[in-house]
């Protein structure tokens, strides 16, 4: 991008990660990328262990804290994130281990190089290390939620619902976002894709946790995440 540095707000929805949040900020401090500033935004989405407590004690691992009093879930969070944001592209970070920062530099460089729009950080995709068990009926929801997100944009993604999801904060108005869920990841993609030529997918490891030890879009939330695609395309909105 001749030179110039490029800054990218990095969002962080939090709810009840008390036990990740410390190790999963430093990752992200730790990533030095030339040519790239980083800006940490944490939103607390109304935590009920530690984590408010923890963000307070280590304040300097981040640079803006919103605490939503009440948890109203990832999608108004990630909206909450939005409105803060300063950088020029945004991306997502799950608070918890299952995706490593350190993949960061393989995620920016298709925007370093080649002034990309959007970049997707398949798990999908060959080349990349994978957790496996216990995910056939996740995996089956992704991939007819990423076939049908294709089919009606005219897109090639491999993988829609990772956690990993970077594009140009110009391409999206976060007041207009009307979805509050698992199902806005779909509503941003739908909008951004509109105003975006440049999008590449990148293979990323991924070390997934079980039912057990995280949360995981459920059954109720592919349905709402299909509604969302189909009606993006019905009814489409400005941004």
């Amino acid at each position: 991008m001749n030179g110039k540095e490029i800054e990218v707000s990095v969002i962080v929805p939090v709810y009840n990660e008390d036990k990740t949040l410390v190790a999963i900020l430093e990752k992200i401090n730790q990533q030095s990328i030339a040519g790239i500033k980083i800006e940490i935004i944490i939103i607390n989405d109304g935590s009920t262990d530690n984590s408010l407590k923890i963000l307070k004690e280590h304040s300097s691992l981040f640079h803006k804290l919103i605490n939503l009093e009440k948890n109203s879930g990832k999608g108004a969070a990630v909206r909450e994130g939005l409105k803060l944001a300063t950088g020029d592209y945004i991306l997502f970070q799950d608070a918890d281990m299952e995706y490593d920062p350190s993949e960061y530099t393989k995620l920016l460089e298709p925007i370093i190089k080649q002034n990309a729009d959007i970049v997707i950080g398949s798990r999908l995709m060959t080349s990349s290390l994978t957790r496996s068990g216990g995910y056939s009926k996740n995996r089956i929801g992704n991939n007819f939620i990423t076939w049908l997100f294709n089919l009606l944009n005219h897109t090639t993604f491999t993988d829609i619902y990772s956690g990993y999801l970077i594009f140009r904060r110009s391409n999206i108005v976060p007041n207009k976002l009307r979805t509050d869920g698992w199902e806005q990841q779909a509503e941003i993609l739908s909008k951004i894709v509109k105003n975006s030529t440049k999008i590449y997918d990148v293979p990323i490891a991924y070390y997934g946790r079980s039912y057990e030890e995280g949360k995981k879009i459920k059954p109720k939330d592919v349905f709402n995440i299909i509604f969302t695609i189909i009606g993006e395309k019905i009814s489409p909105s400005k941004n």
